[in-house]
């Protein structure tokens, strides 16, 4: 953990599968907290919650509790009134004002928190604080995730060790949209609010948003972000930013690894567009094709899809100056196909599919679509059966 911030992950009994399912991050005094949330019009009431505290707060914040189990989306007033009430009990407990707490909830929609649970686990949940418990609290937020998501780094700056450190749950639901699922950073550098929102902006738009598993965007995404501790230098915030970019983009790339029935990594370029927001509009929209992604899955290099995908993306380019590699084999030049080994190139497919989870098991599609400065990357995953029958009887 980076200097001065907890967390803990306890069973708190809110899953009826035993696993655990409650988890706190404390940060130290005089941290701020920057957020980014879902765009969607159907939100749970903690995702409100939490805007409201950040802005009443100038984006002040303490301690975040985050349950799995229950998602306590559209359930009415219940919903609110909850969080306000676990919130209230946790800072009471923490020695914290109340707007100093925030919660995030993920799991079923519709279903309410059982709060009597909630709140009695807190006590145990705060005894088990430690600068060790990353872990912990890595498990306890996931819900149908196979993995913990979590990432660390360290780098001497302005004459000291900077750590960031990194956990996110994510696995269904998934589309940029924000982001859809639950991340969270911390860092012991001190940062002005007003440049560590900016910062963090810059990055979710990289990271988070430029992933997608199924084209859903969900009810409950958030990503907070802490940072407390000496203030930097301004001369180093440009590096700061770098290592705040590459945790986010690390974990945002284990949530589209550990899509629901995904055997793979997708990771999609696109280079030569005006803008780098209308390369990442093309990237994104490739990693969206259900068609790409089921084509992943059988290995087939079907390069029309990926170039139907670019072409439906509402980014203006001129096809006779489109040219496509999966892997390194090269399909297209100059809007023309190319002769090319189709068993060699889904050999090349395959092998990535067979690979150890995370073991350098991503397919890359690079598409070039002219002579622009505009780059941006995009991630997902292939698209199985598997992903049908998950979803089709969800339970956490």
């Amino acid at each position: 953990m980076p200097n001065g911030f907890l967390a803990a992950g306890i069973k708190a009994g809110l899953k009826s599968s035993g696993k655990p399912d409650l988890a706190l991050l404390l940060a130290p005094k005089g941290a701020v907290c920057a957020g980014t949330f879902t765009q969607s019009l159907v939100r749970a009431s903690c995702i409100d919650l939490c805007i409201d505290r950040l802005k009443a707060n100038a984006g002040s914040a303490r301690a975040v509790l985050i349950n799995s189990g229950q998602a306590n989306a559209c359930t009415g007033e219940h919903g609110l009134n909850d969080s306000v009430r676990a919130t209230n009990a946790l800072a009471e407990k923490l020695g914290l004002l109340a707007e100093e707490v925030l919660i995030c909830s993920t799991g079923v929609i519709g279903e309410r928190i059982p709060l009597e649970k909630l709140i009695s686990g807190l006590d145990p949940l705060i005894q088990q604080l430690s600068d060790q418990g990353g872990s912990d609290a890595a498990n306890a937020i996931l819900t149908t995730d196979l993995v913990e998501k979590q990432i660390a780094y360290e780098a001497y700056l302005d004459g000291r060790c900077v750590r960031i450190g990194g956990m996110a749950k994510g696995s269904g639901m998934i589309h940029p949209n924000m982001a859809t699922m639950l991340g969270y950073i911390s860092c012991d550098a001190g940062v002005p609010i007003a440049m560590w929102r900016a910062m963090v902006k810059r990055v979710v738009e990289d990271s988070f948003n430029s992933i997608t598993v199924d084209g859903d965007t969900s009810t409950n995404d958030a990503f907070l972000a802490f940072a407390a501790g000496p203030p930097l230098d301004k001369q180093y915030l440009d590096v700061l930013e770098v290592g705040l970019k590459v945790a986010s983009q690390s974990l945002a790339k284990a949530i589209a690894r550990d899509g629901e029935g995904a055997n793979c990594l997708l990771e999609v370029e696109v280079q030569g567009t005006n803008t780098d927001r209308a390369a990442r509009t093309i990237a994104r929209t490739i990693c969206s094709s259900s068609l790409v992604k089921t084509a992943i899955n059988g290995c087939d290099p079907n390069w029309g899809r990926i170039v139907a995908a670019a072409g439906r993306a509402g980014v203006s380019f001129d096809l006779k100056n489109l040219s496509l590699w999966i892997g390194p084999y090269q399909l297209i030049q100059g809007g023309h196909p190319l002769d090319f080994d189709k068993a060699i190139i889904s050999k090349y497919m395959l092998d990535k599919l067979e690979r150890e989870y995370l073991d350098g098991d991503s397919i890359s599609i690079l598409l070039n679509v002219g002579s622009g400065p505009g780059i941006a990357m995009a991630w997902g995953c292939d698209l199985s059966d598997q992903y049908v029958r998950i979803n089709a009887d969800y339970t956490t």
